[in-house]
């Protein structure tokens, strides 16, 4: 082993010694369970947030190259289309990540000389699309609409304004009603990562923008088709040129394989499954978790599928973590730099696939650890 690379395990026995070390588990996943070690643990860490049953799909020969390459399945075509029509918008491109998506569509857009406006905990994924664009970048206070509004008129030859619809760490929702507002009345151009709100809330799972009625309002919207949906990858939509003009520069899109035609068939599979009766059973779990979660003493302000309980302390927050693994719950802790340090959490998402007797079981594992940590 080469002693030029030793500054490599200095590195790693600091983030150890921060408490902020991690591993790959092995594991299963199945339904609402996941097998670690031979161990059944309920899993409330997925973000399969509908739970849409398996759809059978058949394997078909990949393009193993970029669609501009190797020509563009019509597949593809279908199901941009029907995202389209789900968005309200003109046009969609799939890309093979949702960060690949966000990476693409903001680089793209903004340049030099442009002024962006992001949320402070918008994900990460943005934060590096941002800095890779060029444009000058300002962080308003996360939802802080006066702040928003207050560094919007600092110059800019094109404003952005940046926001996610659900924050993936907290759980809440964007003020979208009053941030698309204020980009309105300065000509800037709102731009939505909805990956958690997305088949989630709104009219048929239309997302944030439908459940806070300002789609329109929307100039370019980013999503997942991994996460609600269930299935893989991610997506732009948008008005024609915008589209255009990603397939033509958006670097994340050109120089990259496509996705394999037989996961955009799954991804058409799972949208034309019964999503609202899903999305349904979806909502009635959070209301039951949370509630429950409440009434055992819980701080809970969250009031999506995202239901984060903030332990502060690292240290503390793997061990409650592993208190819940040996009691037969698996809830990962998440940790700086995902959160601000002293924030660490243990984030649980709420899915379909929970049922009563699951949530009911859940909380009494809880129950035991709120006594133990005096959480």
């Amino acid at each position: 082993m080469s002693n030029k690379l030793n500054f490599v395990d200095t590195e790693l026995e600091q983030i150890k010694e921060n408490n902020l070390y991690r591993r790959l588990r092995d594991v299963k996943v199945n339904n609402a369970y996941i097998t670690i070690k031979n161990k059944k643990l309920l899993n409330l860490c997925s973000n399969d947030y509908l739970g849409i049953p398996i759809t059978k799909i058949k394997i078909n020969q990949m393009q193993s190259s970029s669609r501009l390459v190797s020509g563009n399945d019509e597949i593809y075509k279908k199901l941009e289309d029907k995202l389209s029509k789900h968005k309200s918008k003109q046009a969609s491109l799939v890309y093979p990540t949702g960060y690949m998506a966000n990476l693409g569509a903001i680089t793209t857009i903004a340049k030099k000389g442009d002024l962006i406006l992001s949320d402070e905990l918008n994900h990460a994924s943005i934060i590096e699309s941002c800095k890779l664009s060029g444009a000058k970048i300002l962080i308003y206070k996360h939802n802080d609409v006066e702040d928003l509004t207050k560094k919007l008129k600092q110059h800019g030859k094109n404003k952005f304004v940046i926001t996610e619809g659900i924050f993936s760490m907290d759980g809440d929702f964007s003020k979208l009603k009053e941030v698309t507002d204020v980009a309105e009345k300065s000509n800037a151009i709102t731009v939505l990562d909805d990956a958690h709100g997305d088949f989630t809330v709104g009219v048929d799972g239309r997302g944030t923008p439908n459940h806070f009625n300002v789609t329109k309002k929307i100039d370019v919207y980013i999503s997942s088709l991994s996460k609600g949906l269930g299935s893989f990858g991610g997506y732009v939509s948008s008005q024609n040129n915008v589209i255009d003009l990603c397939i033509n520069k958006s670097k994340s899109f050109i120089y990259t394989s496509a996705l394999p035609s037989f996961l955009i068939q799954y991804s058409l599979n799972r949208m034309q499954t019964n999503r609202e009766k899903q999305r349904k059973i979806l909502a009635k779990n959070t209301v039951t978790l949370t509630k429950g979660l409440k009434q055992l003493g819980y701080q809970i302000n969250s009031k999506t599928h995202i239901i984060p309980i903030v332990i502060g302390n690292e240290k503390t927050a793997m061990n409650f973590g592993r208190f819940l693994l040996k009691k037969g719950v698996f809830a990962q802790p998440i940790r700086y730099p995902t959160v601000p340090k002293n924030k660490a959490r243990l984030r649980i998402s709420v899915t379909a696939w929970l049922s009563k007797k699951n949530i009911d079981d859940a909380l009494n594992i809880f129950e035991q650890a709120q006594k133990k940590f005096k959480i």
